[in-house]
C-alpha cells in the first residue's frame, strides 16, 4: 500500500470511532498499518490539524479542520441543486446572466450559470471555469468573510490589473472588503471587464458561514441610468432565500415551499436590445 492509501485508512479508522476515540494499538490492528508507519502519519496528520490527539487518554479524533473540508465539499455540492431554481427565477426578472460561485483556495470557481441565448453581450465566464477574487463582485464576497491570516496569503502576492479600474492596492482591497461585509453585498465597477459592472450577494449556510455568492452582470449603462438600486436589492433578496435552503432553521422565516419565480418583483431596469 502506499503511503497514501495507509493515510486514508488511518482517517477512516479514527473517524469511524470518533466519539471514544482510537487509540494507537486499535488504529495499527484495524488498518494492517506498520507500527512505524503508523506513528509517522498520525503525528504528520496531528501536526497538518487532520487529527486531534488527547495525550492524558491516548486517543485520536477527527479535527474541527476536518469536519469543515467535509462540510464544504458537500455544500458545494448541494449548494447548485438548491440555488438554480432561484437563480433561474432571479434571470428571468431581471433579464441579465446570473452567476453561482464558490472559493477554491485563492481563485473562485463557477459552479452555476444562466443566461439568455439572445443575450446582447458575450461573457466569458462558464460552469467549472475559474476566476480572480481581487477584480469580482462575487470575489470580493468570498474574499471578504475569509480568516485574515487567509487573506493574507490570497493577496500576498501580485494582484493582476485587468482595467483601469481594477483595485491592485491591498490597502485600497482590505478597505472595500470591509464595506462589502458592512453593506451585504459587493460591486464590480469594470474591474474585469470595460462595460460590464456586476452585483454580488453572499450565501451563508450554517452558523452564518458564507459558502458561496451569487451575482448578476450587466452593461455599466444602467446603473448610470438609475438601475443599481433595484438590482442589488433583487440580489440580495435571492441570496437570502437560497442560504434559507443552505440552513433549513431559516426557512420558516423566509416562507418555505414558494414558488421561487413568486419572489423576485421584476424591476425597471432597462436591458440591452
Amino acid at each position: 500500500m502506499s503511503a497514501l492509501a495507509y493515510g486514508l485508512a488511518i482517517l477512516e479508522t479514527v473517524v469511524g470511532q470518533q466519539d471514544s476515540g482510537a487509540t494507537f494499538t486499535d488504529i495499527v490492528a484495524r488498518t494492517g498499518v506498520p507500527r512505524a508507519s503508523a506513528h509517522r502519519l498520525l503525528k504528520e496528520m496531528v501536526t497538518l490539524g487532520l487529527l486531534s490527539f488527547d495525550p492524558e487518554m491516548g486517543r485520536y479524533r477527527g479535527s474541527l479542520k476536518l469536519a469543515s473540508l467535509g462540510a464544504a465539499v458537500t455544500a458545494h455540492f448541494d449548494l447548485r441543486v438548491h440555488a438554480h431554481p432561484h437563480l433561474k427565477a432571479l434571470h428571468q426578472s431581471i433579464g441579465h446572466p446570473c452567476h453561482l460561485s464558490v472559493r477554491d483556495g485563492a481563485e473562485g470557481v463557477y459552479v452555476d450559470k444562466i443566461e439568455s441565448a439572445g443575450y446582447g453581450i458575450k461573457l466569458f465566464s462558464e460552469i467549472g471555469k475559474r476566476f480572480p477574487l481581487h477584480c469580482t463582485a462575487m470575489g470580493k464576497i468570498l474574499l471578504a468573510h475569509v480568516p485574515p491570516e487567509v487573506l493574507h496569503s490570497i493577496v500576498a502576492g501580485r494582484m493582476k490589473p485587468m482595467t483601469e479600474n481594477t483595485i491592485t492596492s491591498r490597502t485600497r482591497l482590505v478597505a472595500e472588503l470591509a464595506k462589502v461585509r458592512e453593506q451585504g453585498y459587493a460591486l464590480d465597477r469594470e474591474e474585469i471587464t470595460r462595460g460590464l459592472m456586476c452585483v454580488a450577494a453572499p450565501i451563508t449556510g450554517f452558523g452564518e458561514a458564507v459558502i458561496g455568492a451569487i451575482s448578476t452582470t450587466f452593461p455599466t449603462y444602467i446603473a448610470a441610468e438609475g438601475g443599481l438600486d433595484a438590482l442589488v436589492q433583487v440580489v440580495r433578496a435571492c441570496a437570502a432565500r437560497i442560504s434559507g435552503e443552505a440552513d433549513p432553521s431559516r426557512l420558516a422565516a423566509d416562507g418555505d415551499g414558494e414558488d421561487p419565480a413568486a419572489a423576485w418583483p421584476t424591476t425597471d431596469a432597462p436591458t440591452p436590445p
